[in-house]
């Protein structure tokens, strides 16, 4: 018996650029909400009214914020290596003269993710919070729209974030990579 069949099948992992031109030639179908997490195509929920409407509160108020200093794009792709593009429902991002016409965001380029969890809670606080520390996102904000809370996560560590406030309450928040401040008052349900 040969060592690759002992092992037995294994899933064929895909690069960005083997997604992107999977997309190109038409073999993702076009309403597909999907991204690319460590070589693996993944299906995202679907975008109810409440987690459409916290996405563009958080998008508006954070574009007036950070007018002329980052740009603000929502539900588009951020490249974090050659197997992850996920497509947060906010990242602010250095602002850059050609707003990213020729290539995605990479994690330099990252000053804060959003994710508005409707239904992905577990999955966004788990695997998708440890997969953007490993690579290097600085801060991370999931709003859990079920349990109406605010999950601010800063001090990336390799694994992980050294500091988590939790809140029902957002208020005036700090986006410390940017130096001001936003408000997300009557944000949550609370």
């Amino acid at each position: 018996m040969s060592y690759a069949m002992e092992q037995g099948p294994r899933p064929h992992r895909i690069t960005v650029a083997e997604f992107i031109r999977m997309d190109e030639l038409g073999l993702l179908a076009p309403e597909a909400r999907v991204e690319l997490i460590e070589g693996v195509i993944v299906d995202m929920a679907p975008i109810g009214p409440m987690h459409a409407r916290d996405v563009a509160i958080i998008a508006e108020r954070l574009i007036l914020a950070a007018h002329g200093q980052a740009i603000v794009r929502a539900q588009s792709p951020v490249q974090l290596s050659d197997t992850t593009m996920p497509q947060p429902d906010i990242a602010v991002v250095k602002y850059q003269q050609d707003h990213y016409a020729t290539n995605h965001p990479t994690p330099a380029d990252v000053l804060l993710i959003v994710e508005v969890a409707n239904s992905s809670a577990d999955y966004d606080l788990g695997r998708k919070l440890k997969l953007y520390a490993r690579h290097g996102i600085q801060e991370v904000w999931v709003l859990d729209v079920q349990a109406d809370t605010l999950h601010l996560f800063r001090s990336r560590t390799e694994v992980g974030y050294r500091e988590e406030i939790t809140t029902k309450n957002p208020g005036v928040l700090p986006v410390s990579s940017l130096g001001l401040t936003v408000d997300l008052s009557g944000l949550t349900r609370a």
